[in-house]
């Protein structure tokens, strides 16, 4: 079993930034695969980012790469994402999520295939 709890949501001006932390608790962390989607209301949810359990690999979804940051610190169990020249269709509730199997990197963009999700933290980007 894994526990994930998002923090670091909010609301924010078009142009700022947030920083999302996801803890995670109860099977070794470094042990699978992390990823961030993204759920705006009305709309089906989307990848956002996803980082290899080690941290050297990612991925990202055009609409966010160059300007969001997916990392993690396996000391400390957490999983980020720094968002930077935040839009207002960013505004959405974000999920972290967890693939205990270390799937193919081609399939780090499909919400199928992660086995664990938290309950999600709120982000609005203000125009």
């Amino acid at each position: 079993q894994v526990q994930l709890v998002e923090s670091g949501g909010g609301l924010v001006q078009a142009g700022g930034s947030l920083r999302l932390s996801c803890a995670a608790s109860g099977r070794t962390f470094s042990s699978y695969t992390e990823g961030w989607f993204r759920q705006a209301p009305g709309k089906e949810r989307e990848f956002v980012a996803a980082i290899s359990w080690s941290g050297g690999s990612t991925y990202y979804a055009d609409s966010v790469k160059d300007r969001f940051t997916i990392s993690r610190d396996n000391a400390k169990n957490t999983l980020y994402l720094q968002m930077n020249s935040l839009k207002p269709e960013d505004t959405a509730v974000y999920y972290c999520a967890a693939d205990i199997h270390r799937r193919p990197k081609g399939a780090w963009g499909r919400g199928a295939e992660y086995d664990y999700w938290g309950q999600g933290t709120q982000v609005t980007v203000s125009s």
